[in-house]
């Protein structure tokens, strides 16, 4: 297994740091009996800022881990590394 690049994983951790501010903000919402809709508007910013990192990490996943398997040349490795792949896409749409 190789790590995530420098670059993405501070890139990820400032976004996830930035995610995690909007769930706070968004529990304050939920306290202050903040308009229903201002609510779900922020939850629905959430919800898009993660899917920005997931996107992220699986770029640097296909990019790096994906890739190598590839010219390895170790089939087993590329069989394992594609359905792992198409497992998380696949619940990534549910």
């Amino acid at each position: 297994m190789r790590p995530m690049r420098d670059d993405v994983k501070t890139s990820c951790l400032k976004r996830l740091k930035r995610i995690e501010g909007q769930i706070r903000g968004l529990a304050a919402m939920v306290e202050e009996d903040r308009y229903c809709i201002d609510v779900v508007t922020q939850i629905a910013a959430a919800r898009a800022a993660l899917r920005r990192v997931e996107e992220e990490v699986l770029r640097d996943h296909v990019a790096h881990c994906v890739e190598h398997a590839i010219s390895s040349g170790d089939k087993a490795d590329q069989r394992r590394k594609i359905a792992e792949l198409m497992d998380v896409i696949g619940r990534a749409d549910r």
